[in-house]
């Protein structure tokens, strides 16, 4: 694997397909890379960083061999895109109880509010090289 920051996220998700499109339009240098929670190097990845029962509630972020979760996860992909996406690194103040506990509220509801696919989001030619493990 190469050595870009992989975000893990649930490919059935509309809202998650949505947040891997709105990174990839933020991240002209293409330091992250994108692998579906369903696929093999998900899991392989998860092991190796021990993350256990995370269910797909969430998004990971592996990003100097660290492993991101959670709200924490979403702060730390926020400080490199471009634009003003950085100023949200504001809630790392916030202690990350209170942050996660209302980014699992909102992840447990997300099939409700934004739907979901049969199957995994399946990327365009223009975007393939941004993806990894499918």
């Amino acid at each position: 694997m190469d050595n870009r920051n992989v975000v893990i996220f649930d490919g059935v998700c509309n809202f998650c397909n949505g947040a891997v499109n709105f990174i990839i339009k933020r991240d002209p240098t293409g330091i992250f890379a994108f692998t579906p929670m369903q696929s093999d190097l998900a899991r392989e990845l998860m092991i190796k960083h021990k993350i256990h029962n995370v269910g797909i509630d969430t998004f990971l972020l592996i990003k100097n061999d660290q492993c991101f979760v959670f709200s924490s996860a979403a702060l730390e992909i926020a400080k490199d895109l471009t634009g003003f996406w950085y100023i949200f690194r504001i809630f790392k103040f916030v202690p990350s109880i209170i942050r996660d506990f209302f980014y699992k509220v909102f992840a447990r509801n997300r099939y409700v509010l934004f739907g979901k696919k049969e199957t995994c989001m399946v990327p365009t030619k223009e975007i393939r090289s941004r993806f990894v493990g499918i």
